[in-house]
């Protein structure tokens, strides 16, 4: 997911548009702001059992002092002959923490890396992982890491980073793993925030990551390189919750106890369809009201981004100025969460 960096005063007033009040007892507050759960950067990463041998992993994707200081989430599962990994994250650092935190919960080495998502605060430290580790992903996302690599290849010079690990393995559908005695299944329910959205179901367990596709309490974001499909996320969600799983994992936002989380996604799911289903009407009268003043908008294409609670089109010199050489688009560092209506935010990404 990509972001683009606004005061921290906005994420403050989503979190509390989001949250549904102070937590009593066991109750959660359902907030993606760590502050407002009253954590600091000291409680990352952190390490929450969902079941025998199956881990989810949440670090703190950004400074505390941001308003990105939501979580990145990792799926770790150990069995007898090794353990695979889901989602990584964003940099070599931070994906040095996840495998050392793997290292304390099982001397098991590292067999399998799933890629749910090739956003690059998922796979930006892939290097890291140690050396003969399998990594699998949607054929799509092998073409999008492909074309990372030969594009920083490109440029010449020292690399930022050591190159993204090609995905020597695919899953265009679905595949059953099998290690260890553990039964792993590796979907493609439908386009979602990538064109190459994998998710992973745990049959024993009843678990189901959800990747990209899910984030808890986040609004769902389009992608700075429109790299989303909004209506086809609406299906891929309702896929994955006919499945009737007990617990739906997040790839953003805090890992909760299964009933936040099972409620959840369909808010989450709710916020894309009350997204989707004004979008043309928004569309035309935005569009009117821009030719009022004179402005050129893009043909059919309306902007994450926003002028209070009304959708702007991106004019055709926005476009421009947001290419960089050669007409490519250019990919911002994470960055903003802002409000769309009272009850959600929006993660411009």
């Amino acid at each position: 997911m990509r972001f683009t960096v606004r005061r921290r005063a906005t994420f403050v007033l989503v979190a509390g548009l989001l949250s549904v009040g102070i937590a009593v007892g066991a109750q959660v507050v359902r907030t993606a702001d760590a502050t407002v759960r009253g954590l600091t950067e000291r409680d990352f990463p952190r390490v929450k059992k969902l079941a025998e041998n199956v881990y989810a992993y949440e670090e703190l994707g950004n400074p505390i002092t941001t308003n990105l200081a939501f979580t990145t989430n990792s799926l770790i599962i150990v069995t007898r002959d090794g353990v695979v990994v889901v989602d990584g994250q964003g940099s070599e650092a931070q994906t040095k923490r996840l495998v050392d935190e793997i290292a304390k919960i099982t001397p098991q080495p590292i067999k399998y890396m799933i890629i749910g998502a090739d956003h690059v605060d998922h796979i930006g430290g892939n290097a890291a992982f140690p050396g003969g580790v399998t990594f699998i992903a949607h054929p799509t996302s092998k073409a999008v890491i492909e074309r990372m690599a030969s594009a920083a290849a490109g440029r010449g010079g020292a690399p930022a980073r050591r190159p993204i690990p090609i995905p020597q393995e695919t899953v265009a559908d679905k595949r059953t793993l099998t290690l260890g005695g553990t039964d792993i299944q590796i979907m493609f329910l439908g386009r979602a925030h990538t064109g190459g959205d994998l998710e992973v179901y745990l049959p024993r367990e009843n678990i189901m990551w959800m990747s990209e596709v899910f984030f808890n309490r986040l609004y769902p974001s389009v992608g700075g390189g429109f790299t989303a499909f909004p209506t086809e996320w609406i299906e891929t969600i309702k896929k994955a919750e006919a499945m009737k799983a007990g617990l739906y994992v997040p790839n953003h936002g805090f890992v909760d106890n299964p009933q936040v989380l099972n409620e959840e996604i369909v808010n989450f799911r709710r916020a894309l369809e009350n997204r989707q289903l004004p979008a043309r009407a928004r569309e035309r009268r935005v569009r009117g009201q821009a030719a009022a003043r004179g402005r050129r908008v893009a043909r059919s294409r309306l902007s994450i981004g926003q002028s209070g609670r009304v959708p702007v089109l991106v004019s055709r010199r926005q476009q421009h100025a947001r290419r960089g050489p050669k007409g490519l688009r250019r990919r911002g560092r994470p960055g903003t969460i802002v409000t769309e209506s009272a009850h959600a935010s929006r993660v411009r990404d």
